[in-house]
Order: structure tokens, then C-alpha cells, then sequence
């Protein structure tokens, strides 16, 4: 655990230790607290403050590299300070292919040895010129896609370009090609007060020779950049009925939203026989974090296996394609059955144990969010109006409150995890799909709205500061620019604000 500095009030830590589920109406600030409440960017239990805040308010220089790392209040009010530091070494290690000892399991085909690569800092992965798995910072994952845009079902969702020896990878890393290329907007990339801005996107292709498993006639390749995973699990404790509530006012102010992700038939049906709205992924295609992306990645992604999933991240397309290669079989010394039901086997030994589960889900859902910074600068404050005043807040929404938090998902983990009751939380996100309309768009054109809060210092603890589902935008400018849909408005009037006005709103985003 990376500590550098004071979490919270030492004051008012008797506060939250009798914080209980009663507690419903208390989500705001102690008055002790000189701060506003959107200092505490994910509420009393889930903020991290570099300094004591009744001493000094946070500003750019209180924050270190380390600052997406940190562990909630809450995780220390509950006493499990050993078990996130135990769970933060299974994100930031690389797991291996041994048959036993710590971290083993790693294979056969896999996606990255160590989460770390493509949360680099914790937070946002890095806009890249080109894929290799093992460059620190690549949180690129390639989205493989028929003529149908629908994904090659003889790759896996994420699709794996590395794999254990004798094996080979689904996909040869050598024959895949990032290019970036520049766009011209109907703007001609200029403000109207003549200041410019230029506008890149990538474009990806993947030879047929770097495929180790069968493919389509017509397929297409493009990518999607990782997220950051603190403060996820406090997006978590968001009610579900908050979230549908959100949908139905957007809905009725006439916003294009993809409505079929809103229909209780097409809730996400979780391992404990619950079902709820998507609130993960740019897709939206994980509706809670105890069986979400962290609880989803650290399997698929290095295919180490735990009691719950106890086979293969693989298609049984890669499962023949590895079992009929002569080289394999004599480098196994097995039949093509033999080989074929080892991989597809759903009875494999357990590689990541269940109390080792717990600790790396105790680790992400502990994650804070940092504290906001500079908040009462005056640019700041003039930026944050207009903000609001241009309609960005109409999809980027500030606050939300979280509700009593009670456990749904992976049963294994009830009552194991920290909890956020009742928190005035500032994610700027309305947590919803809508369509980007971008050149080279994402995967079906739908996308959640990310979060913004913390973005302010991924150049601080990532090394870079890139936005949007690809890292296309290298800085809010571009990001601004590039939105469409129901960004449209907000955008065209940031582009005619003053350039003292947009510079403003940037200065307010990098404070969040």
C-alpha cells in the first residue's frame, strides 16, 4: 500500500465509524470541514486526501504518481489494510506459467501476465503506435469484428495474442498494424477566433497470416483503450433504480439513448441469479463489480483459474486449431483428444485460491477516488459554470448518491468487501450509452459515458493524459471536439466560446 499522506480528518473519523445503514440522510460534509462537498470526489468513505483537508485544501502539488492507488476510509474502517495490500499484488505482479508457487497459472493463451501492463498507474492505458502485450502502458484490447459487426466467435472477446510454449497465440502480435491518421472537421480544425487544433484516429488491420485459428472471409479491427479502475466500486453502490431513473429523464428530454440496454430482459443476469442495468465497459456489459471487469479481467485476461471458473478463457476453435498441430503433439507427447479435452476441460486445478479472490476484490473495490483540487480558484469556478451552462453536465452528470450498498453478484464475496452506504459521490457520468459519431467509431456506435473525475491527473500517475474509447484525443480540447450525438450542442457551444472561456473549462476538468 503506497500511502503518501493523511486520508482524512482525524476529527471526524469517529463520524465514520458510526456511519452505519441508518445513516440514510447523512451523505454531506462534516461541518467541521471547511470544503465544499465536491471536494470529496467519492464522498467521506471513499476519498483520498494527500493532506489533512482542515489543514490545507488540495491543490496540484499535494499529489503524487501514486495517487489512483490508494485505499478508501472505508477499507481502513473495516480493517482490511492487510487484505488490499495482499489484493494489490495480484494487479500489480506478473503471474507465470509455473504448475504452482504464487502467481502461477498463467496460460495457455493469453491476453497480458500482469494487469498493471494496461492500467498503467492504475488508471487510463496509454495511446500506442503499435501492439505488443508486453509494452507497459498498452491498454489497448483489440475488438475483432465480422462484415456483421458482431465479434469473431473463434476469437475470444478480448482476443489473446500470447500464449505458453508449445502453444500458439489466436493472434501473431508481429502481423498487427496500428496506423494514425489525421481528421479534418467541418470546422476545418479551427476555432472561430482562429486559434486551431488537429484531430487523429487510428486505424488497425491485422494480417491473415497472424491467425492461428480459422477466420472469416471479411473481418475488421479496431480498438478500445482501457479504463481506470479506482472509485469502481463506489459506481458499484450507485442503485440500480438511480440508474434507470437517469435513463427515463434523459429519455424524455428527447436525447438518443440505446434504449434496449434499459429493458429488464436485457439486464445483465449475474451468478447469484440477480439481474441489473449495465453500469461497466463502454459497452455497458457488466452490471456489477463482484462479477464485473476486475472479477471478469483477472480471469480472461491471464486465464488463471479460481473455484468459480475452474476452465479455459479460450473457443474451441483455438482448443482444435492447438490440438491438430503435429508440433504441439510431439512437443506434449499427447493424442489431438488428449490435448483437446485438457484445454476444454471445466475441471481444471484451482490456480487463484478463494481467499486470494477475496483479497484482490477487497484490493478493487477499495480503490479511492483522489480528492477534487483548486476547486475555489476563480478560473476554476468560471470554468465549472460554464460546464454547466454549454449542457456538458447533461450527460457528464456531477453527483450521485449511493444507496444502502448491500452486496449482489458473486455470493462468494457477501459481506466480504468495503462498503459505500449513502454517499454524495462526483463521477461526472450519467453512467449511459450514447452514440459518439466518431470517424472510425467504437464497436456499434454506442458508448458509456466515462467518468471524469481523476482524469485530472493521469498524465501525473499514468505518464499519459489521452481520452476517449481509443486514446484517440491527446488532451479536453480534442476530446471535446471529437464528440457527436448528443454532444453535438455542448460542443458547438464550447467552439464558440472565448478562448479565455475554454481554456477555463479545461482548467475545471484537470481539477475534477
Amino acid at each position: 500500500m503506497k500511502k503518501n499522506g493523511v486520508y482524512i480528518l482525524i476529527s471526524f473519523l469517529a463520524f465514520l465509524i458510526a456511519c452505519s445503514d441508518d445513516d440514510k440522510k447523512d451523505s454531506g460534509v462534516d461541518p467541521e470541514i471547511e470544503l465544499s462537498e465536491d471536494y470529496y470526489s467519492g464522498g467521506l468513505l471513499g476519498t483520498f486526501f494527500p493532506v489533512d483537508p482542515s489543514v490545507q485544501k488540495p491543490v496540484w502539488e499535494h499529489f503524487t504518481s501514486s495517487s489512483f492507488e490508494q485505499p478508501t476510509p472505508a477499507v481502513e474502517e473495516a480493517g482490511m489494510d492487510l487484505d488490499f495490500v495482499y489484493g494489490e499484488a495480484f494487479f500489480e505482479k506478473q503471474f507465470n506459467a509455473n504448475i504452482s508457487g504464487v502467481r502461477h497459472g498463467l496460460g495457455p493463451a493469453y491476453v497480458r501476465s500482469a494487469c498493471i501492463t494496461c492500467h498503467p498507474g492504475y488508471g487510463h492505458g496509454k495511446r500506442m503506435d503499435r501492439y505488443r502485450a508486453d509494452d507497459y502502458g498498452n491498454g489497448y484490447l483489440l475488438v475483432v469484428v465480422d462484415e456483421d459487426d458482431n465479434y469473431v466467435t473463434t476469437l475470444t472477446g478480448m482476443p489473446q495474442t500470447k500464449a505458453v510454449s508449445p502453444f500458439l497465440p489466436p493472434i501473431d502480435e508481429s502481423g498487427i498494424n496500428i496506423e494514425w491518421k489525421n481528421h479534418v472537421d467541418e470546422f476545418g480544425n479551427t476555432f472561430p477566433d482562429g486559434e486551431t487544433y488537429s484531430l487523429i484516429y487510428p486505424e488497425v488491420t491485422i494480417d491473415r497470416s497472424a491467425f492461428n485459428v480459422p477466420m472469416p472471409d471479411v473481418y475488421h479491427v479496431k480498438l478500445e483503450a482501457t479504463i481506470g479502475v479506482y472509485g469502481t466500486g463506489l459506481i458499484d453502490a450507485i442503485p440500480d433504480d438511480s440508474i434507470i431513473a437517469q435513463y427515463q429523464h434523459e429519455k424524455s428530454l428527447g436525447y438518443t439513448l440505446n434504449d434496449a440496454k434499459y429493458q429488464p430482459e436485457n439486464f445483465i443476469v449475474e451468478v447469484d441469479g440477480t439481474s441489473h442495468p449495465g453500469r461497466y465497459t463502454y459497452g455497458l456489459t457488466r452490471g456489477t463489480l463482484q462479477n464485473g471487469p476486475g472479477a471478469n479481467a483477472v480471469w480472461n485476461i491471464t486465464n488463471v483459474t479460481r473455484p468459480s471458473r475452474t476452465y479455459n478463457y479460450m473457443t474451441t476453435a483455438y482448443a482444435t486449431s492447438m490440438s491438430q498441430n503435429k508440433d504441439i503433439q510431439d512437443a506434449l507427447d499427447l493424442t489431438e483428444k488428449e490435448i483437446y479435452d485438457q484445454l476444454m476441460s471445466k475441471e481444471l486445478p484451482v490456480e487463484l485460491s478463494e481467499k486470494e479472490y477475496v483479497q484482490f476484490m477487497i484490493w478493487h473495490r477499495g480503490l479511492a477516488v483522489p480528492a477534487a483540487r483548486n476547486l475555489d480558484d476563480p478560473t476554476v469556478q468560471q470554468g465549472k459554470e460554464l460546464f454547466a451552462q454549454i449542457g456538458c453536465t447533461n450527460c457528464h452528470k456531477p453527483s450521485w448518491t449511493t444507496g444502502p450498498d448491500e452486496y449482489t453478484g458473486d455470493p462468494l464475496l457477501k459481506d466480504k468487501l468495503p462498503r459505500y452506504p449513502y454517499q454524495k459521490i462526483w463521477p461526472y457520468t450519467d453512467l449511459l450509452q450514447h452514440r459518439l459519431e466518431m470517424v472510425n467509431n467504437i464497436r456499434t456506435g454506442w458508448c458509456r459515458t466515462t467518468p471524469l473525475w481523476g482524469r485530472g491527473l493521469s498524465e501525473l500517475c499514468t505518464g499519459a493524459g489521452d481520452h476517449l474509447h481509443d486514446m484517440r484525443a491527446r488532451n479536453y480540447t480534442e476530446a471535446i471536439m471529437w464528440h457527436g450525438g448528443d454532444g453535438k450542442y455542448a460542443r458547438e457551444k464550447y467552439r464558440n466560446l472565448s478562448k479565455a472561456d475554454r481554456d477555463a473549462i479545461v482548467e475545471f476538468l484537470k481539477s475534477i
